[in-house]
């Protein structure tokens, strides 16, 4: 079923893309990665989550790359891609946080089916504060939640994945 189903088939073949081509991701495409964040679920439809776009070439991307161990991965993006939640909209952070997942998600099987290629940077959360001042944000209004990196794909993705028997806790047929 996997081939007939277009979004299946993307869910299975969607990999994490860590080195990029010279090319340039369009800002047309952007808008199309970001409208399609934009259609994930949250709790009473809030929303939560803001997005940042910066492109190759725009200075804060070497601060965010200064701000992770894998800042190449962020300085060979020729689009990052920032998410972040927007406190002041709070429902439940904790069903807001998975919203922001769902979003992030959205945006990397869009990416995906542009041709593109991207991957979800978590580590560089460990150092929020300073992305947060890099970036000129108030940290009192927006929490960092994520980084996109995006471009054409310059390697192929690879991962393994479990058995779902492995992941079953009991039997459900």
């Amino acid at each position: 079923m996997t081939s007939e189903n277009a979004v299946l088939k993307a869910i299975h073949e969607r990999r994490s893309i860590r080195k990029f081509q010279d090319d340039q991701v369009r800002a047309d495409q952007i808008e199309t990665i970001l409208d399609a964040g934009r259609w994930a679920p949250s709790g009473l439809n809030n929303q939560p989550w803001r997005f940042m776009v910066l492109y190759t070439g725009d200075n804060r991307q070497n601060i965010l790359a200064d701000c992770t161990k894998y800042g190449r991965i962020v300085e060979n993006a020729k689009a990052l891609v920032i998410v972040f939640l927007d406190k002041q909209n709070i429902y439940d952070y904790t069903k807001d946080c998975q919203g922001i997942g769902a979003c992030v998600q959205n945006m990397l099987l869009t990416a995906h089916s542009l041709g593109l290629g991207g991957v979800w940077l978590g580590e560089i959360l460990n150092r929020d504060s300073e992305v947060m001042q890099g970036l000129n944000l108030d940290q009192e209004k927006y929490q960092l939640m994520a980084v996109v990196a995006l471009g054409y794909p310059a390697e192929k993705g690879h991962s393994d994945r479990r058995q779902l028997k492995e992941l079953i806790l009991e039997d459900y047929t």
